[in-house]
């Protein structure tokens, strides 16, 4: 069975706070994270990864990512769900592998009734980090300082909460200009 690992801050939320789910996909570890942003105010409550083991099927995998977002959809009540989309990789046989992991997620994120938008892995570290080749490590160094975490999170949850700021600074954008390019 898959490990959910989880950490948080607070977990009370403002009545006007917008909550994101945020993603960023794989079939043996999928990061997530629950941002809010309440008066341009961003503060994180909870991020974790969901571990499934070497041994578990790739179908259990995709049953224990979809359980394990509807669990954390469930705990926290986000409005909407932002996910790295698709990245370019060199093997048909990963992007397939991945494709299916982020399947799984938008599942999850769509029986729930949640908007989903996506967000390019360049474009996560660009607004995590300020370049978009960063490094995994550089990228949650950035965010343990820019959400004021007490610890670094591991490094999938670290892109899943990237993947939160980069759609709250978006979104903000689209509301300025009265555009929504991103939903899924």
């Amino acid at each position: 069975m898959a490990r959910i690992v989880r950490s948080s801050v607070e977990t009370s939320a403002p009545a006007t706070a917008e909550r994101v789910l945020a993603i960023d996909p794989a079939l043996r570890k999928t990061g997530w994270a629950i941002v809010e942003c309440s008066a341009g105010v961003l503060r994180a409550v909870e991020w974790g990864v969901i571990h499934n083991k070497p041994a578990l099927l790739p179908s259990g995998c995709l049953v224990s990512i979809r359980t394990g977002l509807s669990d954390v959809i469930a705990r926290h009540s986000p409005t909407v769900c932002a996910i790295e989309s698709t990245i370019f990789v060199q093997s048909y046989k990963t992007a397939i592998v991945l494709g299916t992991a982020r399947g799984a997620c938008l599942i999850a994120a769509a029986e729930h009734g949640l908007p989903i938008y996506e967000y390019a892995p360049r474009e996560i570290k660009q607004a995590a980090v300020g370049r978009g080749a960063a490094q995994k490590d550089q990228v949650a160094f950035m965010i343990r300082a820019q959400l004021r975490l007490r610890e670094t999170p591991e490094s999938d949850a670290a892109d899943a909460l990237a993947t939160a700021i980069t759609h709250f600074q978006n979104s903000a954008a689209a509301r300025a200009t009265e555009r929504e390019t991103r939903r899924v």
